[in-house]
């Protein structure tokens, strides 16, 4: 199975995603999977806290994997929305192991989290203008608001990968720690938070999750309509293509 779900402490859920020859980038298949976890582990009385982390020592999430089929784009916005909990209110605390590279849809999943370790090693980005796709899956909306404008612009327009020091720097992440570490950290975390009163926890984490969601959702419309825009140009396809080839595309 491409997500892994375990218990590795009382009451708390770990989601292992699981695509180590991609560097744990989704197919549509495994973000409908995610999607749907989220609703079981949402209803679930015996869970209250989940700790998402990516299998190996490669890669957290490289996002999505546009090496697949990218038609039907607007199925695949929708399921895309539900896997990165973009417009989607979630009362249930989510931590980070970013155990390798976070990049692409891998940051907008980071950005649906509350608390984020990760190893000294991760890298992380948002590299999707390099090969003319439009980061529909929340980074547009929610990373100005998490790590302030310049930022937020320095990571979308530039494309580049930036190390874990400077990530925590820009308050991207909580903390850095040895890769051996990050995962116990994580549980540990997610224990302290699990022990605490989850009516409570729960309220907390409803009020801030709706108000990020409402303020999402108000921008869905013109963040779908720019996506297509980018998708119809011939520079997606020059982009896609590119990736795919392993080559600098030329947008001449």
């Amino acid at each position: 199975m491409p997500l892994l779900v375990s218990e590795p402490a009382r009451h708390v859920v770990l989601v292992t995603i699981d695509n180590q020859a991609k560097r744990n980038a989704m197919s549509r298949e495994m973000l409908g999977e995610l999607a749907d976890l989220w609703d079981r582990l949402g209803a679930s009385p015996a869970c209250r806290c989940i700790v998402v982390t990516g299998a190996g020592d490669k890669g957290f999430c490289a996002g999505a994997d546009i090496g697949g089929d990218l038609s039907a784009a607007e199925e695949t916005a929708h399921t895309v929305n539900r896997a990165l909990l973009k417009n989607t209110p979630f009362a249930k605390p989510i931590i980070a192991a970013v155990n390798g590279d976070c990049a692409g849809g891998g940051i907008e999943l980071l950005l649906s989290t509350d608390i984020r370790i990760a190893a000294e090693h991760a890298r992380f980005g948002l590299p999707e203008v390099k090969w003319s796709i439009y980061p529909f899956g929340g980074a547009t909306v929610k990373l100005t608001q998490q790590i302030g404008y310049v930022h937020a612009m320095d990571l979308i327009l530039t494309g580049r990968l930036v190390d874990a020091a400077f990530a925590r720097e820009i308050n991207l992440i909580n903390r850095v720690c040895p890769a051996a570490d990050v995962l116990g950290q994580a549980v540990e975390t997610a224990s302290a938070i699990a022990a605490n009163s989850p009516s409570a926890v729960q309220a907390v984490k409803a009020q801030i999750s709706e108000g990020i969601a409402d303020y999402t959702l108000s921008r869905e419309a013109r963040d779908q309509a720019l996506g297509d825009q980018v998708r119809a140009s011939a520079y997606f396809d020059e982009g896609v293509a590119a990736f795919r080839e392993k080559r600098q595309p030329d947008y001449s």
